[in-house]
Parts: C-alpha cells; structure tokens; sequence
C-alpha cells in the first residue's frame, strides 16, 4: 500500500477505533492489523508519537492500569474534543474519496 496515501489516515483511524472501545497501545495496531486484513500495519514508531500527540491535543486521553499479571498497559479512550474532530475528518475524508473517484471514473485510473 503507497504510505504517501496513508499519511493522512492515521489520526482519523485511531480516532475511529477508540471510539469503539479503550484501547492500548499494541491493541489498536494489532485491531487495525486485523481489521484490514493486514493491509496496514503500524510500528511503534508512527504509532505511540501520534498517540501522544493527540493526548497533547485533548482528542484522546491515556491513563495506566496494571492487571493481576502485575504488567501496565496505558488504555487511550477518544474524549469529546476527539469526537467531534472525528466527524469532521469522517466528513473530510468521505468528501475526499468522492473528489478522488470523479477524477478516477473520468480517466484510465478507474476504481
């Protein structure tokens, strides 16, 4: 999958996917894997720096839990802000696709 086209999507799928559930770290890499049928996989090194970044940006928040294996995971939930900042980039993103597609239907490049 061309990376260059996947840059953007990082924020909006996280967003996506912790509006499902809180999540960790490895978990939302690993439902993501899973979810695309192993299209995307992400490393350590895009994922947690964009993860923290939007703690920084109040769209996620992280908080510790240890379970009885006495092992930390730190759980990221999507707060209000990353609600609504997550309908404006499924807004975008669909409104994105759609100015894609016309230009693919009207050339050699069709979906």
């Amino acid at each position: 999958m061309d990376s260059e086209l996947l840059k953007g999507t990082l924020s909006l799928l996280i967003l996506s996917l912790l509006s499902r559930k809180p999540m960790y770290g490895y978990e939302i890499a690993a439902t993501v894997h899973r979810d695309t049928d192993g299209s995307f996989t992400w490393r350590e090194g895009s994922l947690y720096p964009s993860l923290h970044k939007m703690e920084a940006d109040g769209l996620i928040v992280g908080e510790w839990e240890e379970k009885e294996t006495g092992r930390k995971r730190r759980y990221y939930q999507i707060t209000k802000k990353g609600k609504a900042a997550l309908r404006e980039k499924v807004q975008s993103w669909t409104e994105l696709c759609q100015a894609v597609n016309r230009i693919l239907e009207k050339s050699d490049g069709q979906p």
